[in-house]
């Protein structure tokens, strides 16, 4: 693990860099379009963000981030400053809001109601050797079984980062107090990366939708990209949540928690090349360089999975031409479809379908990317 990232130190590699300030973030509510942004950039340009983790901020944790993390043997220095000035300087209701903070909201010049923003991950780094594994409020996927005592409020795992072989990688007893020998992959990825909703009021942190928000898919690690519709002019981006890593369904509540320092490329594709590329996306969709992932969500599971299917089905008949028949015979036999999280209050499904199948397609050249207009030379959407 390389150095602790405090606010301002660092490599900060972005076009800009927008710290996570107590002027520059929301704690458990999303931007909307009343919102005023914190920062403006040209389409195309590039941010680094300071993202900063809930856990030990939370009120069942005690709301001190030095002191609750003192007692898991973290010195000082190792407390993020700016973790330690949300705590002190922002209001929160736990009973009305959710717990995430997210830094926000960027306007990017041009983009307009009907086009696409695409949100690349360039570089996920983490700010702090160290995150927490939570299960609270009577939820996960096992409420009423776990935790066992129904006294018990909250159970949060302190979990380390070590260095096993010269890899960095999440590290667990097999009883409270025993030696961690239990040992995970890290992959950092932003639970986190939406654009303001229209309307004056501030959506909820905790279920993902349209605008994206806390989508908690796992596979949005670095090289990767989210393409989500806008829903307001500017856009008005955030991104928070920031994960070490994350087990598809996020079971227990939450992932491996912990702060990272994420830079995020952000361009506005035009509605008619958007169309062109995607059909008429109304929601999330992840590329990687090798599967394009629509998604599906829907407070029922079943019913999130049937969202899922539609959208694939609709995006391989708008970018391949492919007959809707055809469509769903290869996503039966070709197409995984995983449990995004089941624990958002509104579950998610997406579909890895991979590009390589498609390379015979005479419209397959479009995966190499999707060339973006000069929004200001547009008039409208």
């Amino acid at each position: 693990m390389g150095p602790v990232l405090q606010p301002g130190t660092g490599e900060r590699p972005g076009d800009h860099y927008l710290p996570a300030a107590p002027t520059t973030v929301l704690w458990g509510r999303l931007p909307c379009a009343a919102d005023d942004p914190v920062l403006r950039i040209a389409s195309g340009e590039s941010v680094t963000f300071d993202t900063v983790s809930h856990e030990g901020l939370l009120p069942d944790q005690g709301s001190d981030p030095v002191a609750y993390f003192a007692g898991h043997g973290v010195p000082r220095e190792e407390v993020l400053d700016d973790a330690v000035a949300i705590t002190a300087h922002l209001a929160r209701d736990p009973e009305h809001d959710g717990p995430h903070v997210v830094t926000g909201p960027v306007h990017v010049e041009g983009a307009l109601p009907g086009d696409l923003l695409r949100l690349s991950v360039e570089r996920l780094v983490p700010r702090v050797p160290y995150g927490v594994i939570s299960n609270r409020h009577g939820r996960g996927a096992l409420p009423g079984e776990l935790p066992r005592d129904p006294d018990t409020a909250a159970v949060s795992v302190f979990t380390p980062v070590q260095v096993r072989d010269g890899v960095p990688v999440g590290a667990l007893p097999l009883v409270d107090g025993g030696p961690r020998v239990v040992t995970f992959p890290l992959a950092p990825f932003l639970g986190i990366m939406g654009v303001a909703t229209a309307g004056d009021e501030r959506h909820h942190s905790v279920p993902p939708g349209p605008h994206g928000g806390n989508i908690d898919i796992n596979l949005l690690v670095e090289g990767t990209s989210l393409l989500l519709p806008v829903q307001v002019p500017g856009a008005l981006a955030y991104v928070g949540d920031p994960h070490f890593a994350q087990g598809d369904g996020e079971v227990a509540l939450t992932a491996l928690e912990a702060s990272l320092r994420a830079t995020v490329r952000l361009e506005v594709i035009p509605a008619a090349q958007a169309r062109e590329a995607y059909g008429e996306l109304t929601g999330p969709l992840v590329e990687t360089s090798e599967h394009l992932v629509p998604t599906g969500m829907d407070a029922d599971l079943a019913e999130a999975l049937r969202c899922c299917v539609r959208a694939a089905i609709a995006l391989l008949r708008a970018r391949y031409g492919m007959a809707e028949h055809l469509a769903y015979a290869y996503l039966s036999a070709a197409t995984d479809f995983d449990v995004s999280q089941v624990v958002d209050l509104v579950c998610g499904v997406h579909a890895r379908i991979r590009k390589a199948d498609f390379e015979g397609s005479s419209t397959a050249d479009a995966d190499a990317g999707v060339a973006t207009a000069p929004p200001q030379e547009r008039q409208g959407p």
